[in-house]
């Protein structure tokens, strides 16, 4: 199945975050719109992700002396703009024609890091055609065929991708609702695979099996040793992005994992779980700065970015926004969702009374009665 998706390459005007996921509803084909937006089952998770901001406020420090906050930050090494990067999320080819390739730039214009989904719509190769020089991440579904996991990894290597992200809660997908009442096919168009799949059947490598083959083999039997096996195979840093439990903290960073990413997926996984927000300090108390970290889920505010930094996260992660950019308007729709971000945020920065980034991470939040 195939869907038509948008040509849009626009500035794009934002009144607030929240107010572009309608249009951008009656901008796309209804099954495609689900499977962007819809999340599992009764969608508890989902609704409490932004929700949960609320549980933590904000106490403004007054006569500061501040005058335009400094929102850039360093992480890894990589200067970025602003601590907000983008979540790896599959199919952008869904929401717009370009793709991946608009957001990668988009991003790139946005002064930040690009992260690339094994299941996207450009290859590994083309994204690094498109931004050479822009910091990226490659995030990988493992598969059971190892011989896949080193190829795919030998071009994130070759393309100058600057960490390994190994998402970890979707060893199978959530019970989503929305895409079985929209009869939703996942189109056919995952590059990697497919190329892949050409190799294969051109005899270089492997059996020859089709793209929907080469899906079915994504590993689901993750363990601690997989860690070992990227950061052995690739020397580059692995994050493991998926984690809710202040119980997995020691045995990850005991297994050599060089940051940990909390996110529930937007909530399209494990339904009747916390908000990813209100794990994140409990998460950073027991990481205790040994490794970063980088937060995401349910960001739609540039208060929500401060509150996630003041609760021990590095980096903040923007999924479903950055694909709303991108389908009104393209790159330059992509770059401005984050500058809106960043406006936001400098704003909230200026009136809490914080002058930089450590600052905001230093900030104690109090809790709301």
């Amino acid at each position: 199945m195939s869907y038509i998706t948008s040509t849009q390459e626009r500035h794009i005007d934002i009144l607030d975050i929240p107010s572009l996921e309608p249009k951008v509803g009656a901008n796309m084909a209804k099954g495609a719109f689900g499977y962007l937006s819809g999340a599992a089952e009764d969608e508890l998770v989902l609704k409490a992700n932004p929700l949960a901001f609320n549980h933590k406020l904000i106490a403004p420090r007054v006569l500061q002396d501040i005058e335009n906050p400094d929102l850039t930050t360093e992480f890894l090494g990589l200067k970025l703009s602003a601590p907000i990067i983008a979540v790896p999320i599959a199919a952008h080819g869904l929401v717009h024609e370009k793709a991946e390739l608009d957001t990668a730039q988009g991003v790139a214009d946005a002064g930040t890091i690009f992260s690339l989904s094994t299941y996207g719509n450009a290859t590994v190769d083309d994204v690094a055609k498109v931004v050479p020089e822009a910091p990226k991440f490659f995030q990988l579904y493992m598969s059971k065929d190892d011989n896949f996991n080193r190829w795919i990894l030998d071009k994130a290597v070759k393309g100058g991708y600057k960490a390994i992200i190994l998402t970890a809660d979707s060893t199978l997908g959530g019970y989503r609702e929305s895409d079985i009442v929209n009869n939703f096919t996942f189109p056919n168009v995952m590059r990697n695979l497919e190329e892949w799949s050409k190799l294969s059947s051109d005899g270089e490598t492997g059996s020859g099996e089709g793209i929907a083959a080469i899906y079915a083999k994504a590993k689901q039997a993750l363990s601690l040793k997989d860690i070992a096996f990227i950061k052995d195979y690739t020397h580059l840093p692995v994050f493991v992005k998926g984690v809710q439990s202040p119980k997995d903290v020691d045995p990850l960073i005991a297994a050599g994992v060089d940051g940990i990413w909390v996110s529930n997926h937007g909530g399209r996984q494990l339904d009747g779980g916390p908000a990813s927000f209100d794990v994140l300090a409990d998460i950073a108390k027991v990481v205790n700065k040994r490794v970063p970290i980088v937060f995401d889920s349910g960001v739609r505010r540039g208060q929500h970015i401060f509150k996630a930094l003041a609760s021990g996260a590095d980096v903040v992660g923007i999924g479903r926004p950055m694909l709303w950019g991108l389908n009104l308007g393209g790159r330059q729709g992509v770059t401005d969702v984050f500058d809106h971000f960043k406006k936001e945020l400098m704003i909230t920065m200026q009136l809490a009374g914080t002058h930089n980034v450590a600052e905001i991470k230093a900030t104690e939040l109090i809790d709301a009665k």
